[in-house]
């Protein structure tokens, strides 16, 4: 009992730590194309520009955000740079062709705590986070933090993008369905269709809404059976497109998101499966800062291929830790090989008991048959993160239980893989220890609440990828473990439910 009441004192500690958490501003700076000379660059951001302009007036909402922290993030890029102080950000190169504006669920950018995506010439390099002074230029102050950024290798062109379907698996979100619409028809893609498939639903709200706002640029298919990997093979089913591509209701998808996505697939015979870029559309509540401070969904800014014939030597896991490949909210898929691995295995996936785990056994299954796997940073969506403590919570236990739901399955389904499990099973052990330990912060606070480096505020908001401005609660970590136990199981009844349906409806 002494343990009981001391984990329910540890848990009112962290939501009272967790609550004062203060909300953030989410914008978009593009730097002109400097000292390269770069002019077609140049005019590709400008195009860019407008495009996104545009987007972020038909998807943004004004929302009042403020709160504290000077850091840079650089993710994929070197990890976080000292942000140094507000005075040499302004001396930087100032606001000189940057452009700034608001992201996806911020209104104008004012005094406060702001984290920004960098583009430059549109492409996305890196992002930062920096407190804007009353009074001061927010262009101006952000650019000079911004241009602290390594700007990277200047990409290749693309090839044209082959035809492509995009598949928004969906229940009973109308009002989040239609803002991510929205953004999929503002695609830059040459030959692209969309189809909403409408997951087990109770009302008819859903195909209202495609019908009567999208008519025939929306295609609406209905999958009575719950669970999100049986929407999206439903979705595999109908499509016409050369490449699949997932994307989920509460995501704003950038005006380049699908052809940087599919692009790939023409360049790259042996790819089966990409990935991209997700970052938050809004940091307004302590639930969706905290989640972000610890890495978020996003995987960083350097593009990087997985190929199981040259397994990456950082990484002696490859291929069961596919987290790190990329996140189901963002891939796309060659429909031909996707179609060949059966699709995903109905028993993973929201919806079902074993509460996720359906993308990872996607990239898994691909790797498994030989295909290359690609993350491209360049293929950009922004994601509506959970909202509360509870919804976290819930997180928490799922992606816990998916983890181990996803490595049922494959075992199940490809019990070839077995063997390479095994020899891999010590390492996992230690990696689902780190993976669901308690995480503090990365820089300790002083007594009088600034970072022990001298860097500024040690609370407030999201720093580097992972650099953990808050700690990571240990209820949350409880729950993920938790989650862990209960995955094969939940997998195993997920399958004896299907084969229940199934029965059902014969």
């Amino acid at each position: 009992m002494a343990g009981v009441w001391r984990a329910r004192q540890e848990t009112r500690r962290e939501i009272e730590g967790f609550l004062s958490i203060g909300p953030v501003q989410v914008a978009e700076l593009d730097l002109a194309a400097e000292e390269d000379g770069a002019a077609e660059a140049g005019g590709a951001r400008e195009a860019h520009g407008a495009q996104g302009a545009d987007w972020a007036k038909k998807t943004g909402d004004a929302r009042d955000v403020r709160s504290a922290q000077e850091a840079v993030d650089a993710r994929g890029l070197g990890g976080a740079q000292e942000a140094g102080d507000t005075a040499d950000a302004e001396g930087a190169g100032g606001a000189r062709g940057a452009e700034l504006r608001p992201g996806p669920g911020s209104a104008t950018v004012t005094s406060g705590a702001v984290f920004v995506l960098v583009r430059r010439a549109g492409r996305p390099i890196g992002t930062v986070l920096g407190q804007v002074p009353e009074g001061a230029d927010p262009t101006e102050v952000l650019a000079g933090l911004a241009r602290k950024l390594p700007g990277g290798e200047a990409p290749e062109p693309l090839p044209r993008p082959p035809s492509a379907s995009v598949v928004v698996a969906t229940r009973e979100r109308a009002d989040q369905l239609a803002r991510a619409l929205d953004s999929l028809l503002a695609q830059d893609h040459p030959d692209f269709e969309i189809v909403v498939v409408d997951n087990a639903p109770a009302t008819g709200e859903t195909r209202e809404l495609v019908e009567r706002k999208y008519g025939e640029r929306v295609r609406y298919v209905c999958e009575p059976v719950p669970g999100l990997a049986i929407a999206h093979n439903r979705g595999l089913a109908v499509v016409r497109g050369e490449v699949i591509a997932f994307t989920d209701d509460d995501v704003v998808a950038d005006p380049r998101w699908l052809t940087e996505l599919t692009a790939p697939f023409a360049a790259d015979p042996r790819l089966g499966c990409a990935t991209g870029l997700i970052l938050p559309a809004r940091l307004r509540t302590p639930a969706q800062v905290l989640l972000e401070s610890h890495g978020g969904f996003a995987k960083g800014f350097t593009p990087r291929t997985y190929d199981p014939a040259d397994p990456p030597a950082d990484d002696p896991l490859f291929p069961f830790t596919a987290g790190r490949f990329g996140s189901g909210a963002n891939m796309a898929f060659r429909t031909s090989v996707l179609r060949a691995a059966a699709g995903f295995d109905p028993a993973t996936g929201a919806g079902t008991p074993a509460r996720g785990g359906d993308d990872l056994y996607g990239f898994v299954r691909v790797l498994a048959q030989g295909q290359r796997l690609r993350y491209t940073p360049r293929a950009l969506v922004w994601h509506h993160h959970r909202e509360t403590w509870r919804d976290l919570e819930t997180q928490a236990y799922g992606y816990g239980a998916g983890l181990t739901a996803y490595l049922t399955a494959i075992l199940v389904n490809r019990p070839a893989l077995v063997p390479a499990f095994l020899v891999r099973l010590p390492g996992g052990l230690a990696h689902a220890r780190r993976l669901t330990a308690v995480r503090a912060t990365a820089v300790p606070p002083t007594a009088d609440g600034g970072a022990a480096d001298g860097t500024g505020p040690a609370a407030g908001a999201p720093g580097g990828h992972e650099s953990r401005t808050h700690p990571w609660p240990r209820r949350l970590s409880r729950l993920q473990r938790r989650g862990m136990l209960y995955g094969p199981v939940g997998y195993l009844r997920a399958r004896r439910a299907l084969r229940t349906v199934a029965l059902e409806t014969r």
